[in-house]
């Protein structure tokens, strides 16, 4: 999730474990602790796009890292504030479940994070969009309001009513995640499309519009679905997945990591001359579909000039997307249903 959810939620766990006995310094090393973990983008900086992109949401957000940061992390925040006489097993106790919530929240979004490091698998739930305001504002809402008051009673309440309503949305999200899925499953066979594995991912700042992508033996379709929409036919975009393009660089090991990143949701194509590789994964700006749709996620791929089977460099493809607004209106007026 967005660094501001991280900060509320860690406040939020900091007023949980050690707020009776720390009150607001609780909240700011709860806030602390629930950043720390996206930190790993400060390392990442210096190696090169495949392994940048390897690293974030790697060893800073697992268990093992909770582990073994928290006490160091509890002693240290015990001598800043000797006079509290807060042992240091509490900071540190405060500092596990800042990281460890962390990690779990971030396990909902689309990314996925090696909660279970050093095995590489990461966990995506794949049911909240990275920012979602009604996740975040009532919960900061709470947390603003609590940071404010003495008695600890109050302060409480207010918190349980925040982590509460937060995570009871969460719920939702997995709920209409999974009536999503039933939509799009009934539209793949009403449409007689032979699929072999798909996968739903809800689209910017709700969990209302939902997109999908679908495998199919040479290709994806991508299709939208609005949970508000009683009209249940969607329109799939069919996208063929060139894996020709690729496959004289198939022997290369940055290739296969990226390969091995995107879970094989790709599609390889020529954009202005230049080879793209693009991850499904994350979907596309465009709410209006077509076969030159750009995606969120896309890396170009620059062949060595002495070995043509063998990549020399591979590099994110931020292209400049100049219909911003235009795409917000087109995404509310899909999430609302809309027909025109």
């Amino acid at each position: 999730m967005d660094s501001l959810s991280q900060i509320v939620l860690g406040a939020s766990v900091g007023q949980l474990v050690l707020g009776k006995e720390a009150r607001n310094k609780a909240l700011v090393w709860g806030a602390v602790a629930g950043t720390l973990p996206d930190l790993d983008i400060i390392p990442g900086m210096f190696f090169e796009t495949v392994t940048r992109m390897e690293i974030h949401r790697g060893f800073s957000h697992s268990f093992l890292f909770a582990l073994t940061a928290s006490p160091v992390l509890g002693w240290l925040i015990s001598k800043i504030h000797k006079k509290d006489q807060i042992p240091w097993y509490k900071w540190g106790w405060l500092f596990f479940w800042g990281i460890v919530t962390h990690f779990l929240l971030d396990s909902f979004t689309t990314w996925g994070t090696q909660i279970f490091y050093p095995f590489e698998y990461r966990v995506a739930a794949r049911s909240i969009f990275v920012i979602d305001p009604l996740y975040t504002i009532p919960f900061m809402v709470f947390v603003v309001w609590l940071a404010f008051l003495k008695e600890h009673r109050k302060r409480r309440i207010l918190n349980l009513l925040g982590l509460g309503i937060s995570s009871f949305y969460l719920l939702i999200t997995v709920i209409n995640k999974n009536m999503a899925n039933h939509h799009f499953e009934a539209e793949l066979n009403r449409q007689n499309i032979e699929w072999t594995r798909y996968d739903s991912y809800p689209t910017p700042f709700n969990s209302i519009l939902w997109a999908v992508n679908v495998e199919t033996e040479d290709g994806f379709y991508i299709g939208y679905y609005s949970l508000l929409n009683n009209n249940t036919a969607i329109n799939f975009t069919y996208f063929p997945q060139n894996k020709s393009l690729l496959v004289d660089y198939m022997q290369d090991d940055k290739l296969q990591r990226l390969i091995k990143m995107s879970k094989k949701w790709y599609i390889a194509r020529y954009e202005e001359g230049k080879l793209i590789y693009n991850d499904l994964r994350f979907g596309t700006p465009d709410t209006d579909l077509s076969p030159d749709s750009k995606f969120v996620f896309s890396y170009i791929i620059e062949a060595d000039a002495h070995n043509p089977q063998k990549i020399a460099s591979i590099e994110r493809n931020d292209f400049s997307f100049d219909g911003r607004l235009q795409a917000l209106a087109g995404l509310w007026k899909m999430i609302i249903a809309e027909k025109g």
